[in-house]
């Protein structure tokens, strides 16, 4: 499904420089820009979403690379994000997952992870957007705790809050292109 923000769009020319480029490697990759053009008119948000969440929390290296970005196709393969699916397929690749295991992310438990990986996809599951009243149990949070520290489950939780809060938006504003499977179709499409 095409994105139809209501938002105004800002044109690429009328884009920051940095945004310029962000906006190219979008119609690269995904054919559709809505999303650089409509943070186009809070461009300080964009760069704290890129410069203070991805460059110092998901990509920190506190967590590794290879489970924050399980965690994040795993959160965007939920909630049918289809430009969310593509970018992020491309991100995992590059952080070392297979694409055997991408093709198991909907049955992770059987499938080609580690305990460590199985117990954050676990947590994400939790965390999804369609799991609202999902928490961790004991169970979870023993298993968990197996592979994590507990100030790690609390950035790995803060990873995942800001993944969804941001999957919230875009699916609100109509930012992005979504799959045919996703649950969050705008009201007046229905």
């Amino acid at each position: 499904m095409t994105p139809n923000s209501p938002l105004a769009r800002v044109p690429r020319e009328k884009l920051p420089e940095h945004m310029q480029v962000a906006w190219d490697g979008s119609m690269k990759l995904h054919g559709d820009a809505t999303f650089i053009e409509v943070f186009g008119n809070a461009p300080h948000i964009f760069d704290w979403y890129l410069n203070d969440f991805y460059k110092k929390v998901f990509y920190s290296g506190r967590i590794s690379k290879q489970i924050v970005e399980l965690v994040r196709l795993r959160l965007a393969n939920i909630h049918g994000c289809a430009f969310c699916n593509r970018a992020d397929t491309v991100a995992a690749l590059a952080a070392g997952i297979t694409q055997t295991q991408i093709d198991g992310l909907s049955n992770y438990e059987t499938g080609p992870f580690t305990a460590q990986e199985k117990a954050a996809l676990a947590l994400a599951d939790v965390m999804v957007l369609t799991n609202p009243k999902g928490h961790v149990t004991p169970a979870l949070y023993a298993r968990a705790k197996q592979h994590f520290s507990d100030a790690e489950l609390v950035e790995l939780g803060v990873i995942m809050a800001v993944l969804c809060g941001m999957a919230k938006l875009i699916f609100a504003y109509d930012l992005v292109e979504k799959e045919d499977y996703c649950p969050f179709v705008p009201a007046a499409a229905e």
